[in-house]
């Protein structure tokens, strides 16, 4: 391990960053040095600047995701180097803001019934019926699940935020016959990894991603199905269901209700409850010639 990035571990244990920001960090900052096959230390702003059209015009890169490189590496000049850093000569891209894509109730229904094994169907039942991200599904805990207030505790989510969601009868069942299923039954983790998910470790967060890919095949679904899509159908299908905005805020995790704001723009029971302003014109008739 070089001494930068020993000194730039450092200094993001002790701002207590998450071990995926950690791990994404350093790796931005490394995927920098490669790119010009030079210490970053040696690089200054001409490279930074170079190396951010890299990313749109060769990488493709969206502008979340360059944003987020560009994050990484004021952290390292600002805190690893104690070099100044100017948002002026280095300014983050602006972001293309873009609907979700969600499923039907029934495309969903169709979705989990083809999972491709009993544990993927779990999964998939867990994803849509909690809202929970992919990482946090993936932490689950034996003891996160409260069968008698019948709620699921979400601990150390994303900005290390704690929360409780719905534990749904339906989904307790289920969560009931998956235990059984199990060979060898973890003491903590209520989705454990390995082939036969028997290990002392969880599942990565590759397992729920393949879950949605393989089950979206095999139900004949075009749309691109990933976890986070469940978790926009279940904010959706709440609010069409006639839940209000700010349970749905909590039951998210979101800090802002502006982020929860967006399934306004989804609901067909928001986007439908105003007409068409086309609906009250009166207009001519065509004649049989014109049609």
């Amino acid at each position: 391990m070089t001494r930068l990035r020993t000194i730039m571990l450092e200094e993001l244990q002790r701002r207590h960053y998450s071990e995926s920001t950690t791990r994404y960090y350093i790796r931005a900052v490394e995927r920098f040095a490669r790119h010009f096959q030079c210490r970053p230390d040696r690089l200054g702003p001409q490279h930074i600047r170079e190396y951010q059209a890299q990313l749109f015009t060769k990488r493709k890169l969206s502008p979340g995701t360059v944003t987020n490189h560009l994050c990484a590496l004021r952290f390292f000049y600002i805190q690893t180097l104690k070099k100044p850093w100017s948002i002026a000569d280095t300014p983050y891209p602006k972001k293309a803001h873009r609907l979700p894509m969600i499923l039907s109730q029934e495309e969903v229904a169709q979705l989990i019934d083809a999972a491709c094994t009993p544990f993927h169907r779990t999964l998939l039942m867990t994803l849509y019926a909690t809202g929970i991200r992919n990482a946090e599904l993936t932490h689950l805990k034996i003891s996160d699940v409260d069968s008698q207030r019948m709620v699921i505790h979400i601990q150390g989510g994303k900005g290390r935020q704690d929360r409780d969601v719905m534990l749904s009868p339906i989904l307790l069942d289920e969560l009931r016959a998956h235990w059984r299923r199990l060979r060898k039954r973890s003491g903590i983790w209520l989705f454990p990894g390995n082939r036969w998910h028997s290990g002392d470790q969880p599942i990565d967060t590759k397992t729920p991603r393949h879950a949605c890919q393989y089950a979206a095949r095999r139900a004949g679904i075009k749309k691109k199905v990933y976890p986070h899509v469940l978790r926009h159908c279940f904010a959706t299908h709440l609010l069409e269901a006639g839940a209000d905005l700010h349970t749905i805020q909590i039951l998210l995790g979101h800090h802002d209700l502006k982020e929860t704001a967006i399934y306004l723009h989804l609901s067909q029971r928001h986007l439908h409850a105003t007409a068409s302003p086309l609906d009250s014109l009166v207009l001519k008739r065509r004649s049989p010639q014109e049609e």
